[in-house]
């Protein structure tokens, strides 16, 4: 028996469009360039600003044509239609209004205003050798057998950028169904290439290599790397020497001669593309000392809806071409077009507006300095502008700023505050700037602890308890003081 029964539920669900727009959010100028190229490949609706200019002509001339083609036949053949076939036309028009969505330009063309004043120039770069490349050209320079080759090969690609064999050898020999032997026999030569060390699978053994390589060889520095790396990376260096029976001078030395060596070997072989920074946006100075907003989105492509599509919509059905099948396919196309292109424009300004409220915020940062940032959250600049965190948080995520005291992503103006003793909130990235200034001029045979630091900031102001000022530390990827200590 069938029992029929309400319930009411809430859930958040987003719009199509919503989505989207959040996704292009996300996205800083360089990603949404290559996306929209996609989008254009993908979606024959949308075409470029320039692309159509270049048609116009062609369009008006086939305008023409269609405008002097047989008008009587096309009439007679609209009547042959059988009214069954008409009707399912006239529904399938009500259902889909071309005229007003194809004319209701306004909500889908892109009319933000843009800053060409920046010139734009096509860099052209060298092609450069990656680091397999440049190791692969050294291994089919050795005597080795197809086998050997192949084991070195598979090496090779398993290295990271940092220069570090990134799988076992086990699994290299089980994948490859090879001797053991014979796979660390290939990896012991890849080791010598250049960069010498490549392929280490420790700093220990990377440092290693290189010791062995060097001319004339420091026996006391191979020792020691050998057989005594845990005391040398902890700089438990009077252990050391009297381990080895040594005067600690001796041991001078020896840090002379590794801080030569290289502790990522595959650093330098990578394109300069992962090592840019692109700005997003520029605040700079105006004629009245006010701050001006630049967004560099002048290469982002500027869409409109191809118009041969626009002219196939807008004119009446008069063949049996215009099947159900291509109208639907057509609308989807078009929905995801106008999508697209709305969302664009709200992107810019939504950016636009959150850039506006750091710079009303954190005004003092951009007319000083780094010096005279200000304690900010998310919220602040969410409640500022009336839009959810979420927004903020997609808006400054990946997004980086020019400004006359460096480039900084959007994310580092936010940031928690402590307050003073005097009343006033500082943030705390003025608190990290602070120790690392500290840090920077002790005495670097007797380094500062975390409490001596503490002590000292609460002297200028700075309520720090011992275990903040660690955190911090940490943060800025500073060692403990037993680390630092020089002798």
């Amino acid at each position: 028996m069938l029992n029929l029964s309400q319930r009411i539920t809430q859930r958040l669900q987003q719009s199509p469009q919503q989505v989207l727009l959040s996704s292009l959010l996300q996205l800083p100028t360089v990603m949404l360039e290559q996306k929209l190229k996609m989008e254009i490949e993908i979606n024959p609706m949308l075409e470029m600003v320039d692309e159509m200019e270049m048609e116009t002509e062609q369009e008006e001339e086939m305008e023409l044509d269609l405008k002097e083609e047989e008008p009587e036949k096309v009439a007679a053949e609209e009547e042959k239609r059988d009214d069954e076939e008409y009707e399912a036309e006239e529904v399938e028009k009500e259902e889909i209004d071309w005229e007003a969505i194809i004319g209701d330009e306004e909500n889908y063309e892109q009319r933000a205003p843009r800053d060409n004043s920046a010139e734009v120039f096509e860099q052209q770069e060298a092609a450069l050798e990656n680091l397999p490349e440049h190791l692969i050209d050294q291994l089919h320079l050795l005597e080795l057998d197809e086998e050997e080759i192949t084991i070195g090969e598979f090496l090779i690609w398993s290295i990271n950028e940092d220069g570090y064999l990134s799988c076992s050898l086990d699994i290299v020999a089980q994948n490859l169904n090879v001797p053991l032997e014979k796979v660390e026999k290939v990896l012991r030569l890849i080791q010598h290439f250049e960069p010498v060390g490549i392929g280490a699978r420790t700093l220990q053994e990377c440092l290693t290599i290189q010791l062995e390589e060097r001319e004339p060889r420091d026996e006391l520095a191979l020792e020691i790397m050998k057989n005594h790396f845990d005391d040398f990376s902890n700089k438990r260096f009077e252990k050391i020497a009297k381990n080895l029976n040594i005067e600690l001078d001796a041991i001078k030395s020896v840090i002379e001669e590794i801080s030569h060596l290289n502790p990522k070997p595959g650093e330098g072989y990578f394109s300069p593309h992962h090592n840019v920074v692109v700005p997003d946006l520029t605040v700079e100075r105006d004629e009245n000392d006010e701050f001006r907003i630049i967004q560099h989105d002048s290469n982002v492509p500027h869409l409109r809806i191809n118009n041969r599509y626009k002219d196939l919509l807008l004119k009446k059905a008069t063949t049996k071409q215009q099947t159900r099948e291509a109208k639907e396919f057509v609308k989807k196309r078009l929905e995801s077009a106008r999508w697209l292109i709305n969302s664009i424009h709200q992107r810019r300004l939504t950016i636009l507006r959150v850039m506006e409220a750091i710079v009303e915020k954190q005004r003092e940062f951009f007319e000083y300095g780094r010096e005279y940032i200000k304690p900010m959250i998310l919220k602040d600049i969410a409640d500022e502008i009336g839009m959810d965190i979420s927004t903020i948080s997609r808006v400054t995520n990946g997004k980086y700023v020019q400004t006359e005291h460096g480039v900084f992503e959007l994310k580092y103006f936010f940031s928690e505050g402590l307050k003073r003793d005097d009343g006033d909130d500082i943030s705390n990235r003025r608190i990290k700037q602070r120790i690392k200034e500290i840090i920077d001029v002790e005495n670097h045979r007797d380094p500062l602890n975390d409490q001596t630091i503490a002590d000292l900031l609460k002297k200028e102001g700075f309520n720090v308890a011992r275990r903040t000022v660690a955190k911090y530390r940490e943060q800025m990827m500073i060692p403990v003081s037993r680390l630092r200590r020089k002798i």
